[in-house]
């Protein structure tokens, strides 16, 4: 138990359920189990972030494994007793000891439910103790996700980079899954700093908005305004940012673009300004970004207080079915909901360009500004409040 568990005494136990193989250690890719103490190596970073979670956070820190045929001639008992002995030792030696180890022996095709996604192991788990709402199941096998689903709980799912990355699609696993992660250092961010999601549903009489930011995304988008530039340039900032943007909006088209486009960049800046929560670790700032005959910069600090500098002329009315008068009303609205600093210079002959470079140039900007540093949670101002 974390050495702060004092500060959450009144809630309930949490616990971290980890696979091993593939998760703590690395998994042969042929094998798909470490035979001798040559093979045993750790994941990246393992070490150094599961102390940390341990020395931070109240959750209990529980193995789950299994091991394929355990005690049979393919898998002999005391070559994984002498694997797993000294990577305990090892992880004691760094701070870590485990809570509890649950090792299932039985060979997949049995599909007893003690294996994975089985939950017949945890029972103890399950009783009303747990918060299982706020436990994790960490895996790097789709199973681990299922297990997570199985046991109420979330999923964690680091990539497997030894059989071929895997992809979440099953909608229900989806719906269990809180992170896809590439590394132990965005598991250690996500738990001990929490979701960066932002969701705001904005309805008036002139427009229904629905718009969800995850600043700890991988770039997908799913953007629907009416507008089809518009919906191009919004892309631009999910894909660019490397953030996951969902932007839904009824805008009363029949009258003008003027209220999609304005209420639009209201529902997007509040959605950044929840998501960013408390700033606790970001970069703060960003800036960039040339695109073919056009120079853009695009310079933000995310502070606290709303200001914007344009410096963008431009010569056509529209640009496909948007107006272009509207792109500064677009800045100045994201700039004040969001209460950032931005500064946008664009120079250039072609319009679309130089549009698209500004939408582009935001984008990169945003990805610098959120970059955050768990082991630095410090608040990037000297004032103490952002």
């Amino acid at each position: 138990m974390s050495k702060f568990a004092h500060k959450y005494k009144d809630m309930k136990k949490t616990a971290l359920f980890i696979d091993r193989d593939g998760t703590l250690i690395v998994e042969p890719p042929i094998t798909e189990q470490v035979n001798s103490l040559d093979e045993m190596e750790f994941l990246p970073g393992v070490l150094r972030n599961l102390h940390f979670i341990k020395e931070k956070l109240p959750h209990e820190l529980v193995i789950v494994t299994n091991q394929d045929g355990l005690g049979t001639p393919d898998n002999p008992t005391e070559v994984f007793e002498q694997v797993q002995n000294k990577m305990l030792q090892i992880f004691k030696s760094e701070g870590v000891e485990f809570d509890a180890i649950f090792v299932d022996p039985t060979r997949k095709e049995e599909n007893k439910p003690t294996r994975k996604p089985g939950t017949a192991m945890l029972t103890s788990y399950m009783t009303g103790e747990y918060d299982m709402e706020h436990c994790y199941v960490i895996g790097d096998r789709l199973t681990d996700v299922e297990l997570a689903k199985n046991l109420g709980c979330k999923g964690i799912y680091i990539k497997d980079k030894t059989t071929g990355e895997k992809e979440v699609t099953d909608k229900g696993l989806q719906d269990s899954c809180a992170l896809v992660a590439e590394n132990w250092d965005e598991i250690s961010a996500f738990l001990f700093a929490g979701e960066r999601i932002g969701t705001i549903q904005r309805t008036t009489k002139e427009t229904d908005i629905y718009v969800s930011i995850n600043l700890d995304g991988n770039g997908k988008t799913d953007v629907n305004t009416g507008l089809g530039f518009f919906d191009h340039m919004l892309d631009q900032i999910g894909k660019h940012s490397g953030c996951d943007l969902t932007v839904k909006v009824k805008g009363d088209l029949n009258v003008d673009e003027h209220h999609t486009i304005e209420d639009t960049a209201i529902a997007l800046g509040e959605a950044i300004y929840k998501a960013l929560g408390s700033k606790r670790g970001i970069e703060r700032y960003g800036y960039s970004l040339p695109m073919d005959d056009c120079i853009v910069s695009v310079a933000l600090d995310f502070g606290g207080r709303p200001w914007l500098v344009w410096d963008a002329k431009f010569t056509r009315e529209y640009v496909g079915d948007m107006p272009t008068e509207m792109f500064l009303h677009f800045f100045k609205s994201l700039s004040d909901a969001a209460k950032m600093n931005l500064y946008i210079k664009a120079e250039g002959d072609n319009e679309h360009h130089k549009i698209e470079g500004i939408f582009k140039a935001l984008a990169r900007s945003i990805k610098m500004a959120v970059k955050r540093d768990i082991y630095k949670y410090e608040l990037p101002s000297t004032k103490g409040m952002l």
